[in-house]
């Protein structure tokens, strides 16, 4: 259990520190594009400014001289031909250097080529599309100067023409570099949760693999450490036997002797943990019968005031390891027992089977205290337990034998608290 904890401590660490960079991420971004957006905006404001600038006459009385001039000289009849074209000339290059060309240099080669990659229309008085930049000709609609004008407030200007004044509007959306700061916390923040993922379950998987190998380690050393005092319990047995004649010691030296063959039996199977299991066709109603068989008749030695209810229907024969499904079996029936408040009157464990579906169905319940909803997820968890000094190995480990080693499935049938649990195993039978 304390393994558990400390497990969810290390996630929800995990979980806050990818939760606090995605939020700092987020608003970093946020402000950049504050600053971008305020920036582009000052461009816009000063193209449409230029615009509004190089639309208007300036220098008009200068300009009427040079036309005045230019009359003159076309009707001056003592001017040759060339002479009027050389003087119309410099008349024109005047012209043109009135015409605010170094302003509509800016305002065209400067801020639009070089720095305004901004997307962005004009529109006329009624709504229609004069100009446009950076847009896809395709997108071209009155649909994105509505979404331009949901980003940002378009701007008015006023241009002088012959006719007089004509009012037009600019509307713009955001850079390709705003729109991909917007969109860089969550790729940040995914790219981010990928790795600790990959990290958090590398290491998961390494912890795993450590334990796995520590358990196998401890289990082959117990299965060894019981093996002396077994052999020599074993012979204690035989001596007794020699030199007993009254038949109830020689019932209670069979009893013995019986949980000597089980201690063997379960000295072996901790020898075998770590290894393949061997699996034959044979029948899983004697299996089912030698377990209750057992604890039946060590009830009463328990102090266990509990009634097993054994209803095997079918029997029938499957690919199995005995040894590997007994052991799941009598966990099943011990954590069932153990969950029941022996001091009440219905206190029953529950040992059924029927087939179903080409599925072998063995189904334990009791009468007990039943599991808590927040842990129906974790019981077959290694470590988890709710006992006060339970390792939280058992159920992990019938899990592992009837799904990885029989290729079965087992699960929480139904589970109220204070009434009782049932515990469902499926085999295939073929």
């Amino acid at each position: 259990m304390k393994y558990l904890k400390s497990s969810y401590k290390v996630k929800v660490i995990l979980v806050s520190v990818l939760t606090l960079t995605a939020i700092a991420s987020i608003l970093y971004a946020q402000y950049l594009v504050k600053v971008i957006q305020e920036k582009e905006h000052s461009s816009v404001e000063l193209w449409a400014k230029a615009m509004e600038y190089n639309s208007r006459p300036h220098f008009i009385e200068t300009r009427k001289e040079l036309q005045f001039i230019a009359r003159e000289i076309q009707n001056h009849q003592l001017l040759s031909d060339s002479q009027r074209q050389r003087w119309n000339a410099v008349l024109q290059r005047a012209e043109t250097d009135l015409a605010n060309s170094a302003l509509d240099f800016v305002a065209s080669e400067l801020i639009i080529k070089n720095r305004f990659e901004i997307p962005s229309v004009v529109t006329d008085e009624e709504g229609e599309i004069l100009h446009y930049r950076n847009i896809d000709e395709r997108r071209l609609s009155k649909d994105i100067v509505t979404q331009f004008a949901s980003i940002n407030e378009p701007l008015s200007i006023a241009l002088e023409t012959g006719n007089g004044t004509q009012t037009q509007k600019i509307y713009f959306g955001d850079s390709a570099l705003i729109t991909t700061l917007k969109y860089f916390p969550f790729i940040q923040f995914g790219l981010l949760g990928v790795f600790l993922g990959i990290g958090y379950l590398a290491m998961s998987s390494i912890k795993r693999n450590e334990q796995s190998n520590l358990w196998v380690g401890m289990a082959k050393e117990a299965a060894h450490q019981l093996g002396t005092p077994l052999s020599s319990l074993y012979g204690w047995l035989e001596l007794l036997k020699e030199l007993s004649t009254e038949q109830e010691v020689l019932n209670i030296v069979h009893e013995l002797q019986n949980d000597a063959e089980r201690l063997q039996i379960v000295t072996d199977r901790f020898n075998k943990i770590g290894s393949a299991p061997e699996l034959q066709k044979q029948r899983v109603q004697p299996i089912l019968e030698k377990v209750t068989d057992y604890i039946a008749r060590r009830l009463p030695q328990l102090g266990k005031h509990i009634k097993l209810d054994v209803n095997i229907q079918e029997d029938v024969k499957t690919e199995i390891n005995a040894e590997l499904f007994t052991w799941a079996i009598e966990n099943l029936v011990k954590n069932a027992m153990d969950a029941i408040d022996t001091s009440k009157s219905n206190a029953v464990v529950g040992i059924r089977s029927y087939v179903k579906d080409q599925d072998y169905i063995i189904e334990i319940s009791d009468t007990g205290k039943g599991i808590e909803k927040s842990h129906l997820k974790e019981i077959f968890t290694p470590g988890f337990s709710t006992k006060v000094r339970g390792w939280g190995l058992g159920l992990s480990l019938t899990k592992r034998i009837v799904e990885e080693y029989h290729g079965g499935k087992i699960m929480v049938v139904s589970s109220i608290p204070g009434e009782g649990t049932v515990f469902r195993i499926q085999i295939p039978v073929n």
